[in-house]
């Protein structure tokens, strides 16, 4: 019994002996701070997930400004079938999709110019009419991203 005590002090002693020596050692330390590549290690991967968040939020606004184009693109197929019940034509304005096409949508199928928010959808739109047949076309502000929906409701997509 005597041996095993003997050996728990000497344990005790050498363990404490070097947690004493450990103290001393992180207490010579002038600051607790972190190193600095510490810091641009977290900076770097900041920089990395912030990145691709970036990227994901602007594809989703992207695709969220497509399908704008498309809802309003049926909208204005829409409109151009009570056109052609009310007068028996189809409107009709140019091939070309600018600013004043989709204005001159909005004041005759919708009674507003500004019917169609350009800048917000990011889209312009412009109507071609033959007959009894229709096309609505949307080109894109930014990109050169082209859509066209026709009277037999096809689309052709960017």
């Amino acid at each position: 019994m005597m041996i095993v005590t003997r050996a728990l002090k000497k344990f005790w002693k050498t363990q404490y002996k070097l947690s004493s020596k450990l103290l001393k050692k992180i207490n010579s330390r002038s600051s607790f701070g972190f190193s600095l590549i510490e810091l641009l290690v977290v900076v770097a991967i900041l920089g990395v997930l912030s990145s691709i968040g970036v990227l994901a939020y602007n594809g989703y606004v992207s695709g969220t400004k497509k399908k704008s184009a498309e809802n309003i693109m049926q909208q204005i197929a829409l409109a151009q079938q009570e056109e052609y019940s009310s007068y028996g034509s189809y409107f009709s304005n140019s091939d070309v999709c600018d600013q004043s096409t989709t204005e001159e949508i909005g004041t005759n199928l919708f009674d507003s110019a500004g019917y169609i928010d350009r800048d917000r959808i990011g889209y312009d739109f412009c109507a071609l009419s033959s007959g009894s047949t229709f096309t609505i076309h949307a080109k894109s502000i930014k990109t050169d991203c082209e859509m066209s929906l026709d009277s037999s409701n096809n689309f052709t997509k960017c």
